[in-house]
């Protein structure tokens, strides 16, 4: 059976809380999931994830903190507007080489014609993020809580986004490869 949801874990392990979405991945990857899920750890690496996202996927999940100003720790479900993609300018697909920023990813799937159909953030509130931060390994203590908690999050949209996934959730072996 071809991958049919794709749960891509984005930061930067070198800026603290940054390395959220890697830390949620790389647990889920050593857990049960459904054989059409496919876990990878992007890290940084916007083009892998732009190709990645264009393999035909029935929806993605992507996680990363997400600085929307909340509690530190608090975790977040997102669904994108996609429609903003529309039209891009040269500037907004731009993906620099340190970081990612999945909008510029969105905007370059959709100017090499890929298709995405439904994409959803898991995020986290970070307490330590950003540039101050380089060379900060490691979660701060409200993030390394919610870890777990996006875990089971991310578990749980799994069994509820399709009745394809859910109906293979009943086969235990791994879906999905760590990269």
């Amino acid at each position: 059976m071809a991958p049919r949801v794709l749960v891509a874990g984005i930061g930067n392990i070198f800026l603290g809380d940054d390395a959220f979405g890697v830390e949620v991945v790389q647990r889920l990857a050593t857990r049960p999931l459904p054989e059409g899920v496919r876990v990878v750890d992007f890290g940084i690496r916007g083009f892998d994830l732009a190709y990645a996202l264009m393999d035909g996927y029935e929806a993605a999940i992507l996680v990363d903190a997400i600085p929307r100003g909340g509690v530190p720790g608090t975790v977040y479900t997102v669904e994108p507007d996609l429609s903003s993609l529309d039209d891009p300018q040269p500037s907004d697909m731009v993906v620099e080489p340190h970081t990612m920023d999945p909008v510029k990813v969105f905007r370059m799937v959709r100017a090499m014609g890929g298709e995405l159909r439904r994409i959803l953030l898991v995020g986290c509130e970070p307490a330590t993020f950003g540039p101050e931060n380089e060379g900060h390994m490691g979660l701060s203590e409200p993030v390394e809580a919610a870890v777990d908690e996006a875990v089971k999050l991310v578990e749980s949209l799994l069994t509820t986004m399709s009745p394809e996934v859910a109906g293979a959730a009943s086969n235990s072996g791994r879906g999905g490869q760590p990269s």
